[in-house]
């Protein structure tokens, strides 16, 4: 396919981004700088830290506990907008997210719709909002994702199955905070699936036709700091979890200027078919693409067993004719980045028995 411009031109980055141990005690500073006498904040906090300490120093601003046990949905988001806008008259002047890439697209997605007017789901897709949303701070406490940098909120549309976000520069947070004493505190192996996102993104980009020089860069630099991570002997040590804080931030300017590639897709069928978190979903899709990636593929388990993580297999090896055919088109609905990996002929390449085929491999 040769190496095909993504036209992406103008790439926006988060404007100001705060890194270093205890650089969270800054926020508080941060939220009374921007919320007026008048006005009022809004933090959403994954759940996992509802009954920590973290609740309690915001304990005088509005909290939303963001339930991280599904992903987000348009439903969902729905469902928050249309609580607090029966609470509150007009805008917050500064939203806060805490948490994994979960709760940092909620807190992304009711940015744009306070100012938006609509539904989650009408915005879903490239470039459709239309005005810059409340002043937005992200502040992950799990790394890999990318959504502290990246210009989408991903959500899953009940009503028609598709896993897509709101893809607009309007989308990029305004300010982050990376403080690695964040994800002290994250299960072994849900470190290791969420951190191999940023792995996975990358490596995705840079086996891609469609190709940004920018964005080659911010992907290779993320690999190294993965491989420094995921090679070590202790990848939750101190340094080894600012580097991965480092790669996932790194991996999110990455997607801004690329594609992702076959592992996405796959992992969205798992996603809104199984109900299968993204980052484990991810892993796991691996298990099946050594066809597509040989290299990674190799590579990707050599430092999953280093690590001493447990992968689970046979997730899609027994389900009923009715979903494998959710499954299928969950997965092919996705053609930006299945153009990107196998170009135009993708279809042909995955036609339904073989994505099936695929499914059953994992």
């Amino acid at each position: 396919m040769g190496i095909l411009d993504t036209g992406i031109k103008t790439i926006q980055n988060v404007a100001k981004v705060a890194f270093g141990l205890g650089s969270f005690s800054d926020l508080n500073a941060l939220i009374e700088d921007k919320k007026l006498a008048d006005g009022y904040a809004v933090v959403f906090l994954d759940t996992y830290f509802s009954n920590s300490i973290l609740f309690d120093r915001l304990s005088e601003y509005e909290v939303v506990i963001v339930d991280t046990s599904v992903e987000p949905k348009t439903t969902t988001i729905d469902n928050i907008m249309s609580i607090l806008r029966s609470k509150y008259d007009k805008a917050p002047n500064i939203i806060v997210g805490i948490g994994g890439g979960s709760t940092l697209d909620t807190a992304k997605a009711c940015s744009n719709l306070f100012t938006n007017p609509g539904s989650a789901s009408d915005y879903q897709g490239w470039d459709k909002v239309q005005n810059k949303g409340v002043f937005k701070v992200g502040v992950p406490t799990i790394s890999g994702t990318g959504s502290e940098a990246t210009r989408t909120c991903v959500m899953t549309n009940p009503k028609n199955g598709l896993k897509l976000g709101m893809n607009s520069d309007f989308t990029v947070f305004d300010h982050i905070i990376l403080d690695p004493n964040l994800t002290e505190t994250v299960p072994r192996d849900q470190y290791l699936y969420t951190g191999m996102d940023a792995y996975i993104h990358c490596m995705e980009a840079l086996e891609g036709g469609y190709r940004n020089p920018v964005g080659d860069a911010y992907s290779r630099e993320t690999l190294k700091l993965c491989r420094e991570v995921f090679n070590s002997s202790d990848m939750l040590e101190t340094s080894m979890r600012e580097k991965l804080m480092v790669a996932s931030y790194l991996g999110g300017c990455s997607i801004a200027t690329s594609y992702v590639g076959v592992v996405h897709p796959f992992s969205a069928g798992l996603s809104v078919v199984l109900g299968t978190h993204h980052c484990e979903a991810n892993c796991i899709v691996m298990n099946a693409m050594e066809e597509f990636y040989p290299k990674y593929y190799q590579e990707f388990h050599s430092m999953v067993k280093r690590q001493n993580v447990h992968l689970r297999k046979g997730i899609a090896s027994n389900l009923t004719d009715e979903q494998y055919d959710e499954l299928y088109n969950a997965t092919i609905i996705h053609e930006k980045p299945l153009y990107n990996a196998l170009g135009k002929k993708f279809k042909e390449i995955l036609n339904k028995d073989r994505v099936i085929e695929i499914f059953k491999q994992m």
